[in-house]
């Protein structure tokens, strides 16, 4: 991981196209503004945690679902 102290108003660059930047600093939380293209895909992280569960019910779900289809199939045989 790469840590880097910044203040307010300053920003960094990733990859030449995304820019994060330091708005507003208080005791006890960090303000920052995120420039990227549309393609790039931000979340916070408690929000991706949610996405990639959900995902992964959803992908068990669909297996399950699957399997009896492949079952009832064989049985009709």
């Amino acid at each position: 991981m790469l840590v880097l102290s910044r203040k307010e108003n300053e920003s960094i660059i990733i990859n030449n196209e995304i820019e994060i930047k330091i708005i507003h600093i208080k005791p006890d939380q960090v303000k920052i503004g995120i420039v990227a293209p549309k393609e790039v895909r931000i979340f916070r992280q408690e929000i991706f945690e949610e996405i990639m569960k959900e995902n992964q019910k959803a992908q068990q779900a669909g297996s399950i679902s699957d399997l009896k289809e492949l079952m009832k199939k064989k049985d009709k045989k």
